[in-house]
């Protein structure tokens, strides 16, 4: 067997999904990042950052205080100085970084961007999952120029929805590579895709997608630990 290669992943509360992804993969193991682990120097065993989703970040990160207003009220700042810092890790050491849902919108933070704090609120469809607690599923549009389009090869597919905030500027470096019908930023990637490490943020949840066999499912994880292993 190859060597094995080592993903850090940022604790939340549904962490099982994200690590049972990431570990359907032979040459993988995983160390769960948290700062309720005060363990942020095992990122130095990592060679791959997965950033997972949940609660809102707290707007005062991205110079937005007055939105605090319509946040979920489960936000955790601890969480967000912790994956803060291991954006910023990742990005100095030149680690490949993919980021989910929370995890795009962080990084998205990270690189000078701000969000949406509430989509309906701000003229958007709701994303959120229905009352029941099922996703919602919608179209999403690919640019035919992105990192994510080579990687995926489609231009249009369905993914899957449970977000109320979403990117609204974009960061510093970063383009937006997918949008919902109603203009929605569904992914972000580099400007320039090729001269820097891997990095691929999604606003969808691949790990639990009802057809983890989908062009925005499986080809994501692939490129994401290929970029590790080589």
């Amino acid at each position: 067997m190859n060597k094995k290669i080592t993903i850090g992943i940022t604790d939340c509360e549904k962490y099982p999904n994200y690590e049972k992804w990431i570990l359907s993969e032979p040459d993988v193991e995983v160390i769960r990042l948290g700062y309720r682990f005060s363990n942020f120097k095992e990122i130095e065993k990592c060679e791959g950052i997965l950033l997972t989703g949940g609660e809102d970040v707290h707007p005062k990160f991205y110079n937005k205080p007055e939105f605090i207003e319509f946040c979920d009220d489960d936000i955790d700042e601890k969480r967000d100085e912790f994956e803060l810092n291991v954006v910023e890790h990742s990005q100095k050491n030149k680690l490949p970084l993919l980021g989910i849902c929370r995890g795009l919108q962080i990084a998205n933070i990270y690189f000078g961007g701000t969000l949406l704090p509430d989509l309906p609120t701000f003229g958007k469809f709701n994303h959120s999952k229905f009352s029941e607690g099922k996703d919602k599923y919608h179209s999403v549009l690919l640019d035919e120029a992105s990192l994510l389009h080579e990687i995926t090869q489609v231009l249009q597919d369905r993914i899957n929805s449970a977000h109320h905030q979403s990117a609204d500027r974009v960061g510093k470096g970063l383009v937006a590579s997918a949008i919902s019908p109603d203009g929605v930023i569904e992914a972000l990637e580099r400007k320039k895709a090729k001269e820097d490490s891997f990095l691929l943020l999604v606003q969808w949840h691949p790990e639990r997608m009802v057809d983890q066999n989908s062009l925005l499912v499986q080809p994501i994880k692939k490129d994401f630990l290929d970029n590790i292993r080589n």
